[in-house]
């Protein structure tokens, strides 16, 4: 394939704006925080960004669980021959 015949989502020009077309919308969702009214249950829940925050935790939380589970139930490549 040659680079006239490219997808758009693999030019780095096209990933450059995608990328910083997430970060916008990501910071305007986190910005929006500030025209809602919380009402916090647990006290910390009503901290600005806290949907983010929590999130993104829990996020890399599953990641490492994942990647611990992964080590614990990993078999040998030939495990089935």
């Amino acid at each position: 394939m040659t680079p006239e015949q490219d997808h758009w989502l693999v030019r780095p020009a096209s990933i450059r704006k995608l990328w910083a077309g997430f970060i916008v919308v990501l910071a305007l969702t986190v910005l929006a925080d500030l025209f809602v009214e919380h009402h916090p249950h647990f006290g910390i829940d009503g901290t600005f960004g806290f949907g983010a925050w929590y999130g993104f935790i829990s996020c890399v939380a599953m990641v490492f669980f994942s990647k611990g589970l992964g080590l614990l139930l990993k078999r040998r490549d030939d495990y089935y021959e």
